[in-house]
């Protein structure tokens, strides 16, 4: 195993783990996308499994036999890099969630054609700017069953480490891209035969219980941002508003929550 013990945080071998921003990871290696973060055991090897090469890992050596087959894996060029616990807070700057985090070359992203052939249910994210929110909307759609998530181009970075993180890692395993131009993504989606349905505070929206009663066959659920929702070009761009029923006094769920209880009620057959 191609180990490296480091005991200087500014080791210059360490500098993709060092004082980098997400913005400054992106640009920091070829190919075209760059770095991106993975941390957490968990969340690497979902990585892995999903094919995804690593540039090094960056670990606390009580996690390097749990983590011999994912380093196996990810091949002879990987650099490993090992350390304790006061050294890898002070060359990340925060403590390091479950003992290891890795430098991961970004996908190339896929055309939405491609993306979602075959989808019958799709989430679009318009301009989510919580990582939290976006990490968690990527969970449920794994966990719910739906087929790929689309999001527009100023919504919050997937590949962000606290996004990968919260979504347990199940940005790997769902199909995703980001949309060109918005709103002009839905009429991408409506020509490849998808109903774009916008979750919204509408008077005259329907709601979830009677739209999930008899759903057309593929479904674009599109969710907005934070505070403010959907826009009123992605709202008029939509085929069908839909609403959560809500009661006491509530008038609307957290985009996340109201993203797991959509995707439940039109879950698939």
């Amino acid at each position: 195993m191609p180990v490296i013990r480091v005991a200087d945080p500014t080791d210059p071998r360490l500098a993709d783990y060092r004082g980098l921003t997400d913005v400054a990871l992106r640009s920091r290696k070829e190919p075209e996308s760059g770095l991106f973060m993975a941390e957490s055991i968990e969340v690497i090897r979902r990585a892995a499994d999903a094919g995804i090469p690593a540039r090094s890992m960056l670990m606390a050596e009580r996690w390097l036999e749990s983590m011999a087959d994912v380093i196996e894996r990810l091949g002879p060029d990987l650099s490993v890099f090992v350390a304790d616990g006061d050294v890898l807070r002070s060359i990340t700057g925060f403590h390091l969630h479950r003992g290891a985090i890795a430098a991961m070359h970004r996908p190339v992203l896929r055309e939405v054609a491609d993306v979602v052939a075959g989808a019958r249910r799709v989430v679009v994210l318009e301009d989510i700017v919580d990582h939290t929110n976006v990490g968690a909307i990527f969970r449920s759609v794994a966990g719910l069953g739906a087929d790929a998530v689309l999001v527009s181009p100023r919504c919050a970075d997937p590949l962000y480490r606290r996004s990968v993180r919260v979504s347990m890692g199940t940005v790997f395993q769902v199909p995703w891209t980001r949309l060109p131009d918005w709103p002009g993504g839905l009429d991408t989606l409506r020509g490849l035969g998808f109903t774009i349905a916008a979750l919204a505070l509408e008077a005259d929206a329907t709601t979830l219980d009677s739209f999930a009663s008899d759903p057309p066959d593929r479904v674009a659920l599109v969710l907005g941002a934070e505070g403010d929702g959907l826009s009123r070009r992605a709202v008029q761009a939509s085929d069908v508003v839909v609403r959560v029923p809500m009661s006491g006094g509530v008038d609307s769920l957290n985009v996340a929550a109201a993203s797991a209880v959509a995707l439940w009620a039109l879950r698939p057959a």
